[in-house]
């Protein structure tokens, strides 16, 4: 079996981008952090999470993510699960964030959508259901 251990995102400001990520996932904590440097540019770095997954921020980003209006190459978004969705939305309210967009409506699953500092779309998903038919339906 493979798991997703973690997500290395390039970012231009490590604090703003905290401030999104705290509030979406309160049971995390920065692991580690130091300076390095990246071809040539020096950058800081940190791990934000769990014992067993995190997000890696850089912050030697610069210039803005791709269109996601676009069909530039690159990431389009990522998605978390959660038990909770109502919760996740109001601590990202709390924290200045609105939702961008919300999901299709279906009884099997909610899901929503919100921009990070950085432009990164981010998803998500409670499923209301454990039967993989179910949760998993393509129409």
């Amino acid at each position: 079996m493979l798991t997703l251990e973690h997500i290395n995102l390039v970012v231009s400001d490590i604090e703003k981008t905290l401030t999104f990520y705290q509030a979406a996932f309160p049971h995390w904590t920065v692991r580690g952090g130091g300076a390095s440097k990246w071809y040539g540019k020096p950058r800081n770095w940190i791990h934000f999470g769990d014992d067993y997954q995190y997000l890696a921020f850089n912050d030697d980003g610069v210039g803005n993510n791709r269109d996601l209006t676009g069909h530039q190459v690159g990431l389009a978004h990522f998605a978390f699960v959660t038990a909770d969705i109502q919760s996740v939305i109001d601590r990202l309210a709390q924290a200045g964030f609105a939702i961008d967009k919300a999901g299709a409506e279906d009884e099997y699953r909610s899901n929503v959508y919100f921009i990070d500092p950085n432009g990164y779309e981010v998803e998500f998903v409670q499923y209301h259901n454990d039967i993989p038919a179910l949760r998993n339906r393509y129409e």
